[in-house]
């Protein structure tokens, strides 16, 4: 037997684990230590899943829907998927042959980079993005070229930001909005200066939407597929864990065109054949079941987002810029004298309350930390007078 990890490939070697699981992780250690921890360092909402959701899911089992199913997805779902982009995102996806049932949006971004990308092909991503970006771009053995965004003005995207990290092997562009974790809404201008870059460059837009029902003050999601001539030029990631509550479900799907879409499909088959049977059933319940709980929890995540903005603005040397989808938000620390690392340790060490590096989203986020409140209000509250009080005991 080989000792350590020599036996192990470089490209996982030079893998780093996703520090938002970390976090998490760090913060269950310490509870079944004893240790009164606030976590704020993951993305999972704290409401249950919606009872008819859960109700279609037993029933399935009890009938022995527990089998294998077509690897693509069952039917009842692609075609419920389908309705959806048409009626939500306005863009045409043929069921039988545009849609991907994945377990997660997490595997379609792994699936479609194993699609996409040959040695040394570069994908942009937009800088502070979602840590799993880099990493399944580094999987495929392609290269993350960051696009430094900065919260002077609001991690606004424009085609001069874009165009310096653009070279002869760019492939494609990771999007997400809702942005975690800023919490930005892209809007109609920044959409059409990645879409002209697009259109340019004749590149991919692998578009992450996981977050286009959270969203407030009356913005909208706009979907690059339903641009001009980027539908066949889009991948749609998106998914059931944030908008239905539903993370331990791992239920994902995508939308891209048929040619795209099948050998997208021959890494999902090979990796995990199909997504669970009953799992989809439960995510038809979710689409053509009632929305009424999804308005109602991001009502409330609205309230929680105006307690943070405001709370952690208040804190000695913190600033936290307006949250605008999602439900995270980015405060800069740099007043403290800390950065964000050394924030981080101080709030955990000091005042139990777990938060998440910036510089883990890349290093336009350095001297900042993401906190989520995708939980309880009184624990959010707790959270302010806790750092509050250990900022000023310094």
């Amino acid at each position: 037997m080989i000792a350590g990890t020599t036996v192990c490939s470089d490209r996982v070697l030079k893998l780093k684990p996703p520090a938002t699981v970390a976090v998490s992780n760090k913060a269950r250690q310490l509870k079944a230590q004893g240790v009164d921890v606030i976590d704020l360092g993951g993305g999972d909402p704290d409401f249950p899943t919606p009872a008819h959701i859960v109700d279609a899911a037993v029933e399935a089992l009890r009938s022995g829907n527990t089998h294998y199913v077509a690897s693509r997805g069952i039917p009842e779902l692609l075609d419920a998927i389908a309705a959806k982009f048409e009626r939500e995102n306005g863009v045409k996806y043929d069921p039988k042959t545009e849609i991907l049932v994945t377990p997660s949006g997490k595997h379609a971004l792994f699936s479609i980079m194993m699609a996409l990308c040959n040695e040394g092909d570069e994908v942009l991503v937009l800088d502070p993005a979602w840590v799993t970006y880099e990493a399944v771009v580094e999987i495929a053995e392609g290269v993350a070229k960051h696009v430094p965004l900065t919260a002077d003005d609001n991690y606004r995207v424009t085609e001069a930001k874009l165009r310096p990290h653009l070279t002869e092997r760019t492939k494609a562009i990771i999007v997400n909005s809702p942005s975690n974790p800023t919490g930005r809404v892209l809007d109609r201008e920044e959409v059409e200066a990645i879409a002209n870059i697009v259109r340019e460059r004749d590149l991919i837009v692998i578009s992450d939407e996981m977050y286009e029902h959270i969203i407030y003050d009356g913005r909208q999601n706009l979907s690059f597929a339903a641009l001009p001539d980027l539908r066949d030029r889009t991948i749609t990631v998106n998914g059931f864990s944030k908008a239905f509550a539903m993370t331990g479900w791992r239920l994902g799907y995508l939308g891209a065109r048929a040619e795209l879409l099948s050998q997208i499909l021959k890494i999902h088959e090979q990796s995990v054949t199909c997504a669970a049977s009953f799992a989809q059933v439960a995510g038809v319940a979710a689409l053509n079941g009632p929305h009424e709980v999804v308005a109602k929890m991001t009502e409330v995540y609205c309230q929680r987002r105006d307690l943070v903005v405001k709370g952690y603005s208040s804190l000695p040397g913190v600033h936290c810029p307006d949250v605008e989808g999602a439900f995270y938000a980015l405060p800069d620390v740099s007043g403290t004298g800390m950065d964000g690392t050394e924030f981080a340790d101080f709030a955990l060490t000091q005042a139990r309350v777990a938060l998440t590096p910036g510089i883990a989203f890349g290093e336009s986020s350095r001297n900042s930390v993401r906190l989520s409140f995708a939980t309880a209000t009184e624990l959010l509250e707790e959270s302010i007078r806790r750092l509050d009080t250990a900022l000023r005991a310094r």
